[in-house]
């Protein structure tokens, strides 16, 4: 018998033969301008060996890129582990400040690791559709709220409500701070359902507490409030337009006092809380108090600085104006708070006072009157959403001397947030020129021209284009939105981080409000998981979902 091959012996040749035909016309999947000959002919033994061992390196290569790929294809249906209880800063610890050169996030799927999306289309489109994010799109839009955790605050309540302006809290953003913040902008949101469940006024109904649906239940109302416009519109505009009475109405419901009476609730969170909630600008008389944007001069008794403490007219008109049948908001809130500290004397009390775009601004007014109304007046913290500017530089010495915390919830995106006036009276080109050694020009300003306005505390900076589910180029009712501001801080992490995945933010009030701010991917998501899920449970969506965040 001849020899075959230095290396391949003759009785294998019949069964290297019979392996030829499974590997014809197969490609690589890593490569695909890799391909293997359809058929060969082999006139030649010599050459069988090394074709024979080349097929085996092939056929080893093909197996170990099948199971790689299976190993891929498991990755991408793999859902994280859940978490039971999150601790004090558990988004952080996936992230690092880039600037030290650490890895930016341990926590994620080794997909994302890899970043195979910037490799792969395909990749980033599966991933976009897999299961995990199409569980977390579920859960964020499902009827049964998913609560965060109401810790204990214990000795650090005065840290919180503002004691050291917020400071080693808001970059990045404490968990029991996120939480705080939310739930006081609820209690906003539940300002905004009042009013527009029943906008008109009677002079019957300003004499009981309306009836306001709080999203806490340790809270209950003790006084309705009312805003007053200085100004009026004629007559005969209400026999044109008779339905829109409430439009043209000077007094309007605003806002309400309500304070905590659950006795775990006031443990929990170390005191007794007095919380004043205001809504924004509804009616028309109070978007033209918005207009009278001049500066005029607050009344003091005092000299020096606080003497020259300038705020704008329109919002001091509607804080300070009575109406026909009840007393001006000053009036009104001024007694409701004496009331309580005398009911409640004794205990350990903090004044809570919260409001969105006109309810910030008049918020601000509040909080500066409160302070020095009584003695011994308790803690006195304003948490304001979307505020403009509400006065100059002197209304914000006065504000720190009164030791008014205030703490200013901003969207970079927002256009209400740097309005009215001019610039002059903060930010970098102060800056500039009082290190040019012009202060004087500067206090110059500040006295003499009518717009010098000047922001008021310590600001907690958010920003629609974090969010993944807002599209970047969203309107301006959008970026000034409520719902959007606590979307928004419920996702908020830090300046350097992305938003965080564990949101627990229900999405079904954005989509209602703003969902053609929404990016089409998600809405597209959301219309298809909500059709299924109502043909398969046979209900109807609810008009509005509690917060998970509550």
């Amino acid at each position: 018998m001849m020899q075959v091959g230095s290396t391949l012996p003759a009785h294998n040749l019949n069964l290297s033969l019979a392996r030829r035909a499974s590997f014809r016309n197969y490609t690589s999947p890593l490569n695909p301008l890799t391909r293997t000959p359809s058929s060969c002919s082999y006139s030649a033994a010599a050459s069988v060996s090394s074709q024979t061992i080349s097929r085996k390196a092939v056929s080893t290569s093909t197996e170990a890129t099948r199971l790689h790929l299976a190993n891929l294809d498991k990755l991408l249906q793999t859902q994280p582990p859940t978490k039971t209880q999150l601790d004090p800063q558990p988004d952080l610890e996936n992230y690092k400040d880039q600037n030290t050169g650490s890895v930016e996030n341990r926590g994620k799927g080794l997909l994302e690791g890899l970043s195979l999306a910037r490799l792969w289309p395909q990749v980033k489109a599966a991933e976009e559709m897999s299961p995990r994010h199409l569980n977390r799109l579920q859960r964020l839009l499902s009827k049964t709220g998913e609560y965060s955790p109401r810790n204990n605050l214990g000795t650090r309540w005065r840290e919180y409500h503002g004691s050291n302006n917020w400071a080693g809290l808001l970059d990045p953003l404490d968990q029991n701070l996120r939480r705080e913040v939310v739930r006081y902008g609820e209690f906003i949101q539940a300002a905004y359902h009042s009013f527009h469940s029943n906008p008109a006024m009677s002079a019957e109904e300003a004499q009981l507490p309306r009836h306001v649906a709080l999203p806490d239940r340790s809270y209950k109302v003790t006084k309705s409030l009312y805003a007053t416009s200085s100004i009026g519109l004629p007559d005969w505009v209400d026999d044109v337009a008779p339905d829109l009475g409430w439009m043209t109405q000077r007094s309007s419901w605003i806002g309400y006092v309500a304070v905590c009476d659950d006795k775990r609730e006031i443990s929990r969170m170390g005191r007794r809380d007095i919380v004043i909630a205001l809504r924004g600008t509804s009616t028309c008389l109070e978007w033209a108090e918005n207009l009278r944007a001049q500066l005029i001069q607050m009344p003091s008794t005092e000299g020096g600085e606080q003497a020259q403490a300038k705020v704008e007219c329109g919002f001091l008109s509607l804080y300070k104006t009575g109406g026909e049948h009840v007393p001006s908001l000053s009036e009104s809130v001024v007694e409701e708070v004496k009331r309580l500290m005398e009911q409640y004397k004794g205990e350990t009390l903090s004044i809570t006072v919260t409001g969105h775009s006109l309810g910030a601004a008049i918020a601000l007014l509040v909080g500066d009157e409160l302070k020095t109304c009584a003695e011994e007046m308790p803690s006195v913290a304003v948490f304001s959403f979307g505020g403009p500017r509400v006065g100059n530089r002197g209304f914000t010495k006065r504000m720190d001397d009164k030791n008014v915390k205030v703490l200013r919830i901003v969207n970079s995106q927002d256009v209400i947030t740097r309005v009215p006036g001019i610039f002059i009276g903060e930010g970098v080109l102060e800056e500039k020129l009082k290190s040019a050694k012009v202060g004087g020009f500067v206090d110059m300003i500040d006295r003499n021209m009518p717009l010098a306005y000047s922001h008021v505390g310590t600001e907690l900076r958010v920003d629609t284009k974090m969010s993944p589910y807002l599209k970047p180029n969203a309107d301006v009712a959008c970026c000034h939105d409520l719902e959007a501001y606590l979307h928004l801080v419920d996702g908020f992490l830090a300046s350097n981080c992305p938003f965080r995945e564990n949101a627990k933010r229900s999405l079904v009030r954005l989509l209602q409000d703003q969902g053609s701010n929404v990016k089409k991917l998600y809405t597209s998501k959301a219309n298809n998981l909500t059709r299924l899920k109502l043909e398969r449970e046979g209900l109807q969506m609810a008009s509005c979902l509690p917060s998970p965040s509550s």
